[in-house]
């Protein structure tokens, strides 16, 4: 018997950490090849990892509401060598890098993911499956550490202290506290990030008194920590307010007919809804074949401009987890309702934390519908690095003139804002009257075909 310790594998687009949200597993549970064992939640989704290796659970490194750091230990195994051998098909499988199973819906440009059936199976929600698979020849050493069954750890230094994760060593700093003076209650006297935080809950009534310069929380203040998706959104927005000289323009626009052409075609296609959305979501297609300087994003390095040959739009959604932005490739190929039921599929499996990072990555212009908060306008940030975004506001009664004449109409407000490194106001200006055009007369979709 040996033991192996499967470390946290690298979870692909740049991802460098991600936060333990339940294990699967038990110490003394017997797993086997792909069994799902944690669902983790990194800074663009929720996905389960699943184990490579066979056996028994010995350890698991890392409770609920900690961060890992990719390459640290994540489980330990204790497997048979036939069991850790060769997986099927001869390749053996260590611990390395991880990739998700897509495929393109054809003539769709929507992903299928492939969704694993192990330990698990038959929850309410269903996750993205995670595949681990083996480190290509001549890659560096695998992220694997073999320890015979038995043998204990070596110890660590007498002066330093059983520290893994790069957060725990970076919040102590931030606080102030030795390491050193701090009784680990990780695996082996591991410290561990509520480790930290607990010793800085007991220093707080302290520091409060001796730093009252609005550096630390009041004792009955609710802490949030900044992780996962909302320190990548908190991240992105920064960056594009710093990066995006950005500006908004505005438009009230009678939506009646296009609420009219909307009913009309849900009467002639029972079971086909189309939403709203989608015919926004048209319209904007339609502005962006007439204006593609919008469905563009600034490359600082290169110092150029690079307008996208497809339209991958985003569409944005207000989730448990925070806001966020999946991306339907390739719209411009999309029949109308075709757009409709993904627009639907996306945002219901967005809300549901089952997309995948490469469905939330790659935007290169963004429809927000913030009418659904009961809203009529906003100034939106920019998403990073698209260079547009179209935002839309609640549609209510409102007097308007119609041919001369005082009528009751639906009327909404559309924004957009755009990157001013990209286009100047012409341009803009164009794309959104014709997307208010376009809402108020929506037969000239029809024209602009």
């Amino acid at each position: 018997m040996t033991e192996r310790v499967f470390l946290l594998p690298d979870l692909g687009e740049g991802l460098t950490e991600a936060e333990i949200v339940e294990w699967r597993v038990a110490v003394g549970d017997t797993v086997t090849v792909d069994q799902s064992v944690v669902e983790v939640e990194t800074a663009k989704a929720v996905v389960d990892v699943p184990c490579p290796y066979a056996g028994t659970v010995v350890a698991l490194h890392g409770a609920p509401g900690e961060v890992r750091p990719v390459g640290q230990p994540l489980i330990t195994i204790a497997a048979a060598d036939a069991a850790a051998g060769p997986r099927p098909g001869g390749a053996p499988e260590p611990a390395g890098h991880a990739t998700y199973r897509e495929e393109e819906r054809a003539g769709s440009g929507n992903v299928l993911i492939g969704y694993g059936t192990g330990h698990g199976a038959g929850r309410r929600r269903r996750r993205p499956r995670l595949v681990v698979t083996p480190e290509p020849v001549g890659a560096p050493a695998a992220a694997v550490a073999t320890v015979p069954a038995g043998a204990a750890p070596a110890a660590p230094a007498a002066t330093a202290p059983l520290v893994i994760s790069p957060i725990v060593r970076r919040l102590a700093r931030e606080h102030g506290l030795d390491l050193a003076a701090l009784a680990g209650t990780g695996p082996g006297g591991v410290v561990r990030r509520a480790d930290v935080e607990a010793a800085v809950a007991a220093a707080t009534p302290a520091r409060l008194t001796a730093v009252p310069d609005g550096s630390t929380a009041d004792a009955d203040d609710v802490v949030i920590p900044l992780t996962g998706v909302r320190k990548a959104i908190a991240d992105k927005l920064s960056r594009s307010r710093r990066e995006i000289p950005e500006v908004t323009i505005w438009v009230d626009v009678d939506a009646t007919a296009l609420l009219e052409t909307r009913a009309a075609i849900n009467a002639a296609r029972p079971g086909q809804p189309v939403s709203i959305l989608a015919l926004l979501a048209r319209i904007c297609l339609s502005g962006l074949r007439r204006y593609p300087q919008l469905n563009a994003r600034v490359d600082t390095e290169g110092q150029r401009i690079v307008q996208s040959a497809g339209v991958h739009l985003g569409i944005a959604a207000q989730t448990d987890r925070g806001l966020l932005v999946p991306v339907v490739r390739d719209a411009q190929r999309l029949t109308t309702a075709e757009l409709a039921a993904v627009l639907a599929e996306t945002t219901t499996e967005a809300r549901a934390g089952t997309l995948p990072p490469a469905r939330l990555t790659g935007g290169t212009f963004t429809l927000n519908n913030y009418g659904v908060f009961g809203v009529d306008g906003s100034t939106p940030i920019i998403n990073h690095p698209e260079a547009a975004l179209l935002g839309v506001g609640r549609i209510v009664d409102k007097p308007w003139v119609v041919d001369g004449q005082l009528a009751v109409r639906k009327v909404t407000q559309l924004s957009l804002t755009f990157d001013h490194r990209v286009c100047d106001g012409g341009v803009a200006g164009g794309f959104l009257r014709h997307v208010a055009d376009c809402v108020e007369q929506p037969a000239l979709l029809i024209a602009a075909v």
